[in-house]
């Protein structure tokens, strides 16, 4: 049975459908069945979330139909494993069982069952002679226990009839003799068939239920014993209930605890009414005097409980202290002038920036394919911008060109095409019959011009004056369209012309770029496509732009034409070139390559990963050793020295200083025959200080050999100990350099789409390219690597049309209640709140540029919402990456204007009169400061120039030899000259 919020998934009652021809939809694993197609969407919808459970095997996440297999295929597993023999006994001895936990039902149906065994199961058995062999259980006989002579009692016993298998023999064994074969039953087994047998429903105290079929198959009794019910359960709670209120009203008093007495001031006590034996009193009024009546408070109704967060973003309060920072737009048409400030935006339109970023990220993350060094996006567009006939740009050139080489392989690989091409027809026969046509309808226009001329003139009013008005803007405006399809006309039969004589394939196979080869290869490529079905309209208006139809259909003309187009032309182009290398052998090689390196990288992380954590807990292993030893290797504090120096002395050896000074005394005869006393006296005195001191310094030598000896034996154990410590340490710290760099490389090599940061509020999203697929500043190896950035801006897309109808721009009533809420529609929330920089469809984009502006945008962010709380998160993690990388180019765009002023000012310095006659040196732009090293170490060339020549081989001895007597007597004759 399949669960959906641990209930069983309840299915729609049937349909009474009256009409048998009606149209109905059936959903065949639920055996529903709908008139209506909608009801039938949204119940599909339902079954699609992946938000049920399978019963059996406790699979989750899955999608009705997903858990509605898993638990067909659950049930024939567990029929097909589970013993035949078990299922009929375990059933009846589940059969209204009220054990409320199905873990607890299962333990204890698995100890009662585990020893014993029923006919026509499989066991194992072991026979007299102590040999181990398998039967089948025929018979099983119980004992119950007996009274024995003494008073005591056995414990029952069984016998089991087994068939020996592969013998004739029945053996009769106890059951300390037999026993099942592991695996044969066991808890998750026993689970699983209780998962799919038994059911029990949603009330406290429910019993477990077979279901039907299986009552029926082991003919177990389904009637419900009166005391199991639910309206019997129902109604002993509802009498306990009863019971307890009236208790608590006549005893309340001594049900209460008892409690220390209060410490109150006295009640008057009211003398009591004399009695009267069938008096009452009007309501009101007690003892004969009216009375208030006591009015009961109704309870305060409680708050509602605090919101469980995160919740829908546009249902938290609006703030109004904090509003997004305005964003900066880069084009010509923003939504608010005030924010285009961008000197590169300035012929770009709205709609272009989208494929601008698209293109820029597709040739910087497939670098490596196309053998270009990666560019900033700045860069970038200025390549687009400012590439002209005057001012080439190897940038603008290598970009086309090694995405051409992509499509068509070269000679030496085998010039095969790489993408889908449509045919090129003959449309000889179709002209023909265009200008047949053309023909007919002239010559029907020139039949009508002359009939209203043998019509007589009528007279002119005012509405005849404003209907011929009419009829002449009709017919401007038809003259115009004509003129249009005639100009597309010319143009297509201009390109057709330019393509007559010109294969464009096998001029790419020969890579000729030069001289506007690969302008005429993208006229050629842009004509073929337009025979497709697919953007038909597009390809045709590229072809109007780049050959109009006043132009010679010359290679010469192409190259001159496409040097002129504007940037929102140039980009639609690579757009589409980018696009179509997308379906290529090498992109999709290279994806492929790329999702082998990152399931590479992750195996090696989780083996880092694992490593770090084994040496963290050895590390605080060795820090609790560490803590034990330190007391004993903490270096002892100085002891004062002070009393030693005042000259106390201890007084322990009192008695042996008097025995030592009579022992002086014998030892030394010269003593007595001294007469000065005095002298004799200081002498020993002298002597006795002397000796203790030596005493002194020889006992404390003794204790500080003991203590350096004890202290270097532990000093060597704690120093042995802190070197192992720092060798942890050392290892935790590579061990999480390596995970940083494999995160990097993941990151990095994660190339098969664009990650979006997220969406705030307003169903905006926020990329930062630099995300994923490339590295942070580009490629180190670029030319333009000291620049430090790639893109250097946070871009955002406004909402799609899906988006901004289902949550902004909502219906009438759900927009009443969120202003009676809020006190302000969510148009209104979005205006306020965005900084007057909203957008209003994804074709829209804006960026922010500095780290100031970042930061607001986070403090803007509030976390308790779905949306905001992802985006915040990212932003937070990549912080500090992306303000760097805005001030880098910051930094890179001031340092280039300095630059370009400085040369300005030098050569404004250095002119004269005759100089400035003379033509103008080209502007000095960023762009023209990339240079396509890759292409130049790996292919020896650029992309644009024609490849070398073929190296000479390397001449053979034998015909060195044969050459080598020609040349020597020309050597010889030139010597004799000199």
């Amino acid at each position: 049975m399949v669960l959906f919020k641990r209930k069983p998934v309840k299915f729609l009652p049937p349909q009474q459908i009256d009409d048998e021809d009606v149209e109905v939809w059936h959903i065949p694993q639920t055996g529903e069945i709908f008139a209506d197609y909608d009801e039938y969407l949204d119940r599909m919808e339902f079954y699609k979330q992946p938000r049920f459970n399978d019963q059996i095997t406790g699979h989750s996440g899955l999608t009705f139909f997903e858990a509605h297999e898993s638990e067909l295929a659950g049930a024939r597993e567990v029929d097909e494993s589970f013993p035949e023999a078990l299922k009929g006994p375990i059933l009846r001895r589940v059969q209204f069982q009220i054990v409320s936990r199905l873990d607890n039902l299962v333990d204890s149906l698995f100890d009662e069952f585990k020893q014993d065994y029923y006919p026509g199961e499989e066991v194992a058995i072991i026979t007299g002679t102590g040999e181990r062999t398998h039967g089948l259980v025929r018979d099983k006989t119980t004992f119950g226990e007996r009274l024995l002579a003494d008073g005591t009692r056995t414990k029952p016993s069984t016998r089991y009839l087994v068939d020996a298998r592969g013998s004739e023999i029945e053996l009769i064994v106890t059951e300390d003799s037999i026993s099942r074969d592991r695996g044969a039953f066991t808890k998750a087994m026993l689970r699983a068939f209780l998962k799919k047998t038994v059911m029990r429903e949603a009330w406290t105290g429910a019993p477990w239920l077979v279901k039907q079929d299986y009552a029926a198959q082991y003919h177990i009794d389904t009637r419900i014993p009166p005391h199991l019910r639910y309206d019997t359960k129902l109604q002993e709670r509802k009498q306990l209930q009863a019971q307890k209120r009236s208790s608590e009203i006549n005893g309340h008093a001594a049900s209460q605890p008892a409690r220390l007495p209060e410490l109150k001031p006295a009640k008057t006590i009211k003398p009591k009414p004399p009695p009267g034996k069938g008096l009452k009193w009007p309501a009101g009024i007690v003892n004969g005097t009216s009375a208030e009546p006591t009015i009961k408070k109704e309870p305060s109704p409680q708050p509602p409980p605090p919101p469980k967060y995160p919740i829908e973003d546009l249902q938290l309060e609006p703030n109004p202290e904090t509003n997004r920072p305005a964003i900066k737009f880069m084009c010509k048409d923003a939504p608010v002038d005030e924010c285009s400030d961008d000197p590169l935006g300035e012929d770009v339109e709205m709609k272009s920036v989208g494929p601008l970023l698209e293109t820029w990220d597709t040739l910087n993350v497939y670098c490596e394919i196309f053998k270009l060094d990666s560019f900033t996006f700045d860069d970038f567009v200025e390549a687009i911008s400012m590439a002209s006939e005057r001012t080439p740009v190897q940038l603008f050139d290598e970009i086309h060109c090694s995405v051409l080489k992509i499509l068509v392989d070269s000679e030496q690989d085998g010039g095969r095409v790489r993408i889908p091409l449509p045919e090129i027809e003959d449309d000889d026969s179709e002209d023909e019959d265009g200008e047949a046509e053309v023909g007919d309808e002239e010559e029907d226009e020139e039949e009508e011009e002359e009939e209203p001329d043998e019509k007589p003139v009528k007279r002119a009013t005012r509405s005849s004056l404003a209907k011929q008005e009419a009829e002449r803007i009709a017919a401007e405006a038809a003259a115009a369209e004509e003129e249009t399809m005639k100009a597309e006309i010319e143009s297509k039969t201009r390109a057709e012309e330019m393509m007559k004589e010109f294969n464009w394939v096998e001029h790419l196979r020969q890579r000729d770029f030069t001289n506007g080869g690969w302008e005429r290869i993208v006229v050629g490529l842009l004509h073929q496509l337009s025979k497709g079905e697919r953007n038909q309209q597009l390809y045709e208006d590229l072809l109007l732009r780049i050959i109009p139809h006043d132009t010679d259909p010359t290679q010469e003309a192409a190259r001159q034409k496409y040097a002129e187009l504007d940037i929102n032309t140039r980009v639609q182009i690579l757009q589409i070139l980018c696009m179509l290398t997308m379906e290529t052998k090498a992109v999709r090689a290279f994806m492929e390559d790329c999702n082998e390196t990152m399931t590479k990288y992750r195996k090696d992380r989780v083996e880092w990963q694992r490593q770090r954590k084994q040496t963290v807990e050895d590390l605080r292993q060795l820090n609790e050793q560490r803590k034990i030893l330190l007391p004993d290797n903490t270096p002892p504090e100085e002891e004062p020295k002070e009393p030693h120096e005042n000259g106390d002395v201890s007084m322990n050896g009192a008695d042996d200083t008097v025995t030592e000074k009579e022992g002086d005394e014998e030892a030394d005869p010269s003593n007595d025959e001294k007469p000065h006393k005095k002298r004799h006296g200081r002498q020993v005195v002298d002597k006795r200080k002397k000796r203790e001191e030596e005493e002194a310094a020889r006992k404390a030598r003794e204790k500080a050999q003991k203590e350096a000896a004890k202290a270097s034996h532990q000093s060597k154990q704690f120093t042995k100990l802190l070197k192992e410590i720092q060798k942890k340490e050392d290892l935790i710290k590579k061990c999480e350099d390596e995970i940083a760099t494999i995160e990097n490389d993941l990151r990095e090599a994660d190339c098969p789409r664009t990650r979006v940061l997220g969406r705030d509020r307003f169903w905006n999203r926020y990329y930062w390219f630099e995300r994923n697929g490339m590295p942070y500043g580009g490629l180190p190896t670029s030319s333009t690597a000291g620049a430090g950035y790639a893109n250097g801006r946070l871009w955002i897309q406004g909402p799609d049309q899906m988006e901004r109808e289902g949550y902004i721009d909502v219906p009438a009533h759900l927009e009443n209640e969120y202003k009676a809420k809020f006190k302000m529609t969510i148009r209104e929330r979005k205006n306020k709140e965005e900084g007057g920089t909203s957008m209003e469809s994804s074709q829209q984009w804006g960026y922010i540029a500095d780290a100031e502006s970042l930061d607001k945008l986070i403090r803007w962010l509030d976390p308790r919402g779905f949306n905001e709380l992802r985006l915040r998160k990212e932003l937070l993690l990549f912080k500090d990456k992306i303000a760097e990388h805005m001030d880098k180019r910051q930094q890179y765009l001031t340092n280039s204007t300095e630059e370009e002023a400085r040369k300005e000012d030098s050569t404004l310095k250095r002119s004269s009169s005759r100089i400035r006659e003379k033509t103008p040196e080209p502007p000095s732009y960023r762009c023209l400061r990339w240079e396509n090293s890759m292409a130049l170490d790996e292919l020896g060339h650029l992309h644009a120039d024609p490849p070398p020549p073929p190296r000479l081989r390397k001449q053979t001895k034998k015909r060195e030899a044969m050459e080598a007597p020609a040349a020597a007597p020309a050597q010889a004759s030139k010597k004799r000259r000199r």
